[in-house]
């Protein structure tokens, strides 16, 4: 238990203990309606987000900044050497024609070049449009057209094609480079010839209000909206995390602090934190996939200090060590490490939040035993030397945030959206808070509506989306965004998400359900992959669910059942029902029995983004999976059921 013996210890120095103190404001009532907190980081009255490797190459040259994957090993990249590099890159973009305040779109996976490219565009005086690598050509086209990108480097020759295919009608195509071809060479070979004077000429012309990218939302329906971020923006988010956990983790850990990204780049939260980390010299490598079975070789031999990550991870290590226990025939024995897990995390947090006494004998016991058989394989999975990890998009189970917390992995959720430039709250380094997505980060305010809707004001907040001055008006409000999600605040100010407020339903009964709390939790249980729950202007609450193909897999092998078995009959066998209805009463145990999922239909194949039922945040587009999934939601209500 050191990561928390450590984190008891800084807490008890007031200068880590005291960093960001809230600010509660209640109504008439006592309600809390609002909380502030103050800044750490002042906002910049000069200069961008383009002087941080500049910066970094002055003051420590040699500082290893980023770890390069070459050939099985991870290759130091020094200041020096990364500020050269984006100078070679600026140079060739200005020489292709970019101008001041001109936008190149970047299509690709993460990696090295995608941190590369960001720097470099901006050095140039440029604006980055991300754009996810799972995009089709009408989306591609979309965001061109829109963005008035008029440069795009993409990764592959599959994305290339995509570009090409989608802005061939443009009265100006973009001009493309690919990365797999050699687009870093080509771009520095193209700006050999220009004086690095040209790079620093237009990077001393920028200001933290110069637009610095435009992200287009992943939204559930219609036309993504091109969210405007300014420096500004990015640096009140970057800096201000920084400042707020950076002090602790280093204190928590005595090392060099180490992440290995990777989140797509193409979502802000991924930016955000790549920026945070070369500004505080964090150590920072790449891996292009969130699947298991590729990023799991990837974090043994990176080795991260800490992890961001979304729920789907943290649910896939714990899969993953329940499916290999039960392989070993020891399914049940890994059920119990979790139960115990839950209950130690619990005991131990109140103590060391001052609410409870702390485990007894027994438990301690019982959690040394599961350490040695459990909880260590989990630390190993990721790496071997992560003590915290922060967890977004969505929220994580409580249950699972307290397991990991027993594994000796601090988890702390976060909640924000591209409008806030990821992170609005965060829970604090040294007052976890599982179940809560925390307080509101460092010069951010969130305040909840009559109707419940969650509200953010700060340096954070966007400015306008790009060329809808109608979409703007309608969620900005005297500084005000409204983010379109439902939530609470309690006595201390942490905030809690129940839902959507567009995703409410609402039951024939009259019963308003928020789908958010039982989807979340059916998704944290295996074999569940997604899922939706559906029931407005219906009698009750019901689900469509799909299952995960690796957790089938497991399953038909434990049973000894070919692995062939088509899915038709995976999903009509009644001990696979069994297994599923297990997960919707972990569901059903959060709400009232008004609220509960009363049936459930298991529908063949996935939710991905290829058939259009996943955005490419992994959020699930609600409406198409009805329209899918008709006949199978109408017999949920057929009568006689």
């Amino acid at each position: 238990m050191g990561v928390r013996k450590e984190l008891k210890r800084a807490r008890q120095r007031g200068d880590l203990a005291a960093r960001s103190r809230p600010e509660i404001v209640r109504d008439g009532a006592g309600t809390v309606r609002e909380v502030r907190t103050a800044p750490l980081a002042p906002r910049p009255r000069t200069g961008s987000t383009a002087d941080i490797p500049f910066t970094n190459a002055a003051e420590d040259p040699a500082a290893v900044v980023l770890r390069r994957e070459r050939a099985g090993t991870w290759q130091p990249v020094t200041a020096a050497e990364f500020a050269r590099e984006v100078t070679a890159v600026a140079k060739g973009l200005i020489a292709a024609g970019l101008e001041p305040g001109g936008r190149v779109a970047v299509m690709s996976r993460t990696r090295y070049e995608w941190t590369l490219l960001d720097f470099a565009i901006w050095a140039a005086g440029g604006q980055t449009v991300p754009v996810y690598p799972t995009s089709s050509a009408e989306q591609v086209e979309w965001i061109v057209r829109d963005s008035g990108a008029g440069h795009v480097v993409t990764e592959t020759a599959e994305h290339t094609a995509t570009v090409l295919a989608g802005t061939a009608g443009h009265p100006g195509p973009p001009r493309t480079w690919q990365l797999d071809t050699g687009a870093i060479a080509d771009l520095t070979a193209l700006g050999r010839d220009l004086p690095d004077e040209e790079v620093t000429k237009r990077r001393t012309g920028l200001t933290p209000d110069t637009v610095a990218t435009i992200c287009y939302t992943s939204g559930t329906t219609g036309r993504p909206k091109g969210c405007v971020l300014t420096h500004a923006n990015l640096h009140a988010e970057a800096a201000n995390t920084v400042e707020l956990l950076h002090p602790v983790f280093k204190a928590v850990t005595g090392r060099t602090a180490s992440t290995l990204l990777f989140l797509p780049l193409a979502h802000i939260l991924g930016r955000t934190l790549q920026i945070a980390c070369l500004a505080a010299r964090i150590e920072l490598g790449h891996c292009p996939s969130i699947k298991p079975a590729e990023l799991r070789p990837a974090l043994r031999s990176f080795r991260p200090t800490f992890l961001v990550g979304v729920p789907y991870l943290f649910e896939k290590i714990h899969d993953t060590g329940r499916a290999t226990a039960e392989k070993l025939g020891r399914g049940a024995s890994f059920d119990r490490a979790h139960r115990v897990a839950v209950r130690f995390g619990e005991a131990h947090l109140a103590r060391f939040l001052g609410t409870g006494k702390g485990p007894g004998p027994g438990l301690y016991a019982a959690w040394a035993l599961y350490d040695l058989l459990v909880y260590r394989r989990i630390r190993k999975e990721l790496g071997g030397r992560t003590r915290y990890a922060i967890s977004g998009g969505s929220p994580l189970d409580r249950d699972l945030n307290l397991f990991f917390y027993a594994a000796g992995i601090v988890v702390y959720e976060g909640y924000g959206l591209t409008e806030t430039t990821a992170a609005a709250t965060l829970v604090p380094p040294l007052a976890p808070r599982p179940g809560t997505v925390g307080l509101p980060v460092p010069g951010t305010a969130v305040r909840i509506a009559d109707d419940g809707e969650v509200h953010i004001k700060g340096g954070i907040v966007f400015g306008s989306y790009r060329n809808d001055p109608e979409a703007t008006d309608a969620v900005l409000d005297d500084g005000w965004f409204a983010t379109g999600d439902l939530g609470s605040l309690d006595e201390d100010g942490y905030l809690t998400i129940t839902g959507r407020k567009k995703d409410l339903l609402v039951t024939s009964g009259g019963k308003n359900v928020s789908p958010a709390v039982l989807e979340d939790r059916l998704r944290s249980r295996p074999p569940v992959a997604q899922c939706v729950v559906v029931g407005d202007n219906r009698p009750f609450v019901a689900a469509l669910i799909t299952l995960d193909p690796e957790a089938v897999a497991h399953w038909l092998a434990v049973r000894r059942l070919p692995a062939d078995t088509p899915m038709s009959e995976v999903i009509r066998d009644p001990r696979m029902r069994a297994d599923v209805q297990k997960a919707v009463d972990h569901a059903n145990e959060a709400v009232s029995r008004a609220e509960s999922i009363r049936a459930f239909a298991l529908v063949e194949g996935e939710f991905t983004e290829e058939n259009g039922l996943l955005t490419p945040s992994l959020k699930v587009r609600r409406q198409a999976v009805a329209t899918a999934y008709a006949e199978e939601l109408e017999a949920l209500y057929a009568p006689g059921r």
